[in-house]
């Protein structure tokens, strides 16, 4: 009986090349042609709500055009940087622009009203139970 003969393993195949992920290799020099070379920021926040104004003229760029045709009902930045896919930082600039240019709107976001004052409550309550 022969003794059994070890093979050698085959190196495993490299894997196919991959297409890169959304938001990978962004060229980054278009973000700045985006923002522009003075990249002055308006103070937005994350939840401010944007609404538009106006509708896109027609020297708008693709990304303001974009912001106009979403924010027809208002719309937090977050989102609005979500649907571009652009960084917060870099949506606040285009944002600074469209504000400037009046064609869009800031608003504060909706705060929830506080709560009633307890006394006024259990007033309400006893008027109620005595009916």
């Amino acid at each position: 009986m022969t003794p059994p003969q070890r093979r050698r393993r085959e190196p495993d195949p490299p894997p196919p090349p991959q297409p890169p992920k959304e938001g990978e290799g962004k060229n980054p020099e278009r973000l700045y042609i985006i923002t522009g070379p003075d990249g002055e920021r308006a103070p937005l926040d994350l939840v401010t709500l944007i609404v538009a104004r106006a509708e896109p003229p027609s020297s708008a760029t693709p990304e303001q055009s974009a912001v106009l045709r979403m924010c027809r009902a208002p719309l937090a930045v977050a989102e609005v940087s979500a649907y571009l896919s652009l960084p917060f930082s870099v949506v606040t600039v285009l944002l600074t622009e469209m504000l400037a240019a009046e064609l869009v709107q800031a608003r504060a976001p909706i705060v929830r009203q506080h709560l009633p004052d307890r006394s006024l409550l259990e007033a309400v309550m006893n008027g109620l139970q005595r009916l």
